[in-house]
């Protein structure tokens, strides 16, 4: 299995007119048309740095819900690839464009720096995430949920009592990645925690997706949105690092600013199309 949404992607909160400016209701699902038109170009505009870290107010994140169950818990890469699975697919839902119920909130996210805060659930806590509004998505048995952006210090009460320690999974060898499928590549010399990887993955498949050419993402969305996520040995993140310095095409990396485990400017994550 590739990666699907749950059976609850389609989740929201009541419905707001529909983006063509009619009062058809959007009910979610992968955007198309004038609605992906915008989603794409404005992943590719990037962040515009509205966020002032000494006012709260302006301070904004995307939660991120991992599925942590307490016994026979998932691998760690397919949990991660799930992260940015959940986030490729609200990033690209028709309801965060225009004339969608989600894309005020949506859009002052990207407006600020895009932060994501990761959390674990498991039993009832995690069945209670499923009621707040996001997307869910599943591999190989791991499954996590990435939520409608809003204020650092406004998250819903069911996702705000989670846990964001205790998220650390033991490294795989989920093996080499598929021919021509799209990877995020973790630089592995850092040993991220699972929960810091995760928001890092997310970041990366959203430049992944800036990346693409619009008939490459009509094509990807077609496909199911494939991806893998994959650590990089020394020997791999030096070619990696040397594609992103030489600016190759459908190779971008993350910055990190450094607010946890990681020093300000290192590069987290590099996302490669193997298209």
């Amino acid at each position: 299995m590739t990666g699907a949404p749950g059976p609850d992607g389609s989740e929201s909160d009541a419905p707001g007119p529909g983006a063509s400016g009619t009062d058809a209701p959007i009910s979610g699902g992968p955007a198309s048309g004038a609605a992906l038109d915008w989603c794409h170009a404005r992943l590719r505009a990037g962040s515009a740095g509205a966020e002032d870290p000494d006012d709260r107010a302006t301070v904004r994140s995307m939660p991120i819900v991992l599925h942590l169950p307490k016994t026979d818990p998932p691998d760690r890469t397919p949990l991660l690839e799930s992260v940015a699975g959940a986030v490729a697919a609200l990033c690209l839902d028709e309801r965060v464009a225009p004339g969608g119920q989600w894309h005020e909130a949506y859009s002052a996210w990207l407006d600020a720096r895009m932060r994501k805060i990761a959390r674990r659930a498991r039993g009832a806590q995690w069945r209670a995430s499923l009621e707040v509004p996001g997307v869910t998505w599943e591999i190989g048995g791991a499954s996590a949920r990435a939520f409608v952006p809003g204020p650092v210090d406004e998250v819903d009460p069911r996702l705000a009592r989670l846990q964001i320690g205790g998220t650390d999974l033991a490294r795989d060898e989920p093996g080499t990645p598929p021919v021509g499928r799209p990877v995020v590549w973790i630089d592995g010399a850092l040993e991220m925690s699972t929960g810091k990887a995760a928001a890092q993955v997310g970041h990366g498949v959203m430049l992944l997706i800036a990346e693409m050419g619009r008939d490459r993402l009509d094509q990807w969305l077609a496909d199911g949105m494939p991806l893998a996520v994959r650590e990089a040995d020394p020997a791999r993140w030096r070619e990696l690092s040397d594609a992103v310095a030489s600016r190759a095409p459908g190779v971008a990396a993350v910055v990190d600013a450094g607010y946890t485990e990681v020093a300000p400017g290192s590069l987290t994550v590099i996302a490669v199309d193997g298209h």
